[in-house]
């Protein structure tokens, strides 16, 4: 097991979409001022039921991360959104983490517990069954999951955004 963190993030789907803002909030904390603790991304994932799951699953079996953050642009949301749970066919996956606890003070984070119906509730339903999995199989330590949405960035938001995702990794490695 390493200390590090995986995060991944999505590349866009429709035509129209110059970007995705999921892996535009990675760029801009890249260019803005980097990660404080070691972390491996996995950029720009197929938007692909079954392709974006398995990468993020080799990644986690080959990088043993403490943590994986998975990312996904949520267009008409205001503030990132921490997912709580996903479903798949009436089957509800829990996040292990303590999500009041996670995003308590933050002023440009919720809680949600939508995840949607497309890729990003499917990838973040397979990541947490894997982690289940994985925590069962090695009992003195359970891998924790998030999921979080990231609306559309712009010059109004994206500091907050910025500043709220970073404390989120911080206080997830903690």
């Amino acid at each position: 097991m390493s200390n590090s963190l995986l995060i991944s993030s999505f590349a866009t789907w429709k035509p129209e979409q110059s970007s995705n803002s999921s892996d535009d909030l990675l760029a801009a904390i890249l260019e803005e001022q980097g990660f404080p603790a070691p972390v491996h991304l996995l950029r720009q994932l197929p938007v692909d039921f079954d392709l974006a799951p398995k990468l993020v699953i080799a990644a986690i079996a080959e990088l043993q991360p403490r943590a994986v953050i998975c990312t996904g642009m949520a267009e008409t949301r205001t503030v990132l959104s921490v997912e709580d749970r996903a479903i798949h066919r009436q089957q509800v996956r829990q996040t292990a983490v303590n999500v009041e606890q996670l995003v308590a003070g933050l002023t440009h984070t919720r809680i949600s517990q939508d995840a949607g119906n497309f890729v990003c509730n499917f990838l973040y339903y397979s990541v947490l069954a894997h982690l289940d999995r994985q925590g069962q199989e090695n009992q003195d330590r359970k891998t924790p999951g998030l999921f979080i949405h990231v609306p559309r960035l712009h010059s109004a938001n994206q500091s907050g955004m910025v500043a709220d995702f970073l404390t989120l990794c911080d206080r997830l490695l903690q």
